[in-house]
């Protein structure tokens, strides 16, 4: 949530919050979640939704198999408006954040609104496998092809997980590969880097640009904000979603003035 609200802020936005899960996490990796109500979320979103109009929803933590039938309800009802889901299945320490039961939630009934789905390579495995009885592990773009298929409208995939040199994301869409872009890997461990890909990929579409132009320059601000990251506690680095804002002379390089 933090994350999302300091990069929206950052290019421009007003983000409206509606809380869809209580964690207790820090640096280092996540102890617990606790699943807001799924009314409760309903009443969050019809509350701001029906005083502010809004020009992108960006989906991450969901909490529940009746926080997703929850979220598909709200969205069903506001089909104009793109919507980004960023399937946050694990901690980046490896900490479970979603059941299989709520990945089969989200892929019947979110993948078929969503706009862009932004998985990191083991997310779009593990989403592209459910059911399946491959002996082989699928290749992305096997994965992409098959999220397609479930109903989203393009496929993001982070190559931040994968063994390469360089950090390669490739955007899908139906008609096969829109774009793909390399950036240099940085060296850490980064708290909340695709939480910061997909708010700023919402940002953009809301700012009015198309998917492919948003993708890449999402991916541009991500890159800066993870080459800007500073060490705030004991575990990974966090992101400086402000880094513009910040003059580099007489700064402690611990963190952000």
């Amino acid at each position: 949530m933090q994350a999302d609200v300091m990069t929206l802020a950052s290019l421009g936005c007003h983000p409206l919050s509606v809380v869809t899960a209580i964690t207790i996490q820090d640096t280092i990796g996540v102890e617990d979640m606790l699943p807001i109500d799924a009314d409760w979320m309903v009443d969050q979103a019809r509350c701001v939704l029906e005083d502010v109009p809004v020009d992108a929803f960006k989906v991450g933590v969901i909490g529940s198999v009746e926080g997703a039938a929850a979220i598909a309800e709200v969205v069903s009802d506001y089909p104009e408006v793109p919507l980004v889901l960023d399937p946050v299945l694990t901690s980046a320490r490896g900490d479970e954040l979603a059941s299989e039961n709520l990945i089969s939630a989200m892929s019947e009934l979110l993948l078929p609104q969503t706009t862009v789905l932004t998985p990191n390579s083991h997310e779009a495995r593990r989403l592209a496998i459910q059911d399946s009885d491959d002996t082989e592990e699928p290749s992305l773009e096997e994965c992409a092809i098959r999220l397609l298929e479930l109903g989203t409208e393009y496929v993001l995939v982070s190559g931040t997980h994968e063994n390469t040199t360089e950090v390669t994301n490739t955007l899908y869409a139906t008609g096969g590969l829109v774009r793909s872009d390399s950036w240099q890997r940085l060296p850490g461990s980064y708290h909340g880097s695709g939480c910061t890909l997909a708010a700023a990929l919402a940002a953009h579409i809301a700012r009015g640009l198309d998917v492919a132009s948003a993708a890449r320059n999402a991916q541009e601000y991500t890159w800066q904000t993870l080459e800007s990251a500073y060490r705030a506690g004991m575990g990974q680095l966090v992101p400086d979603r402000f880094f513009w804002a910040h003059d580099d002379e007489g700064m402690d390089e611990s963190q952000p003035g």
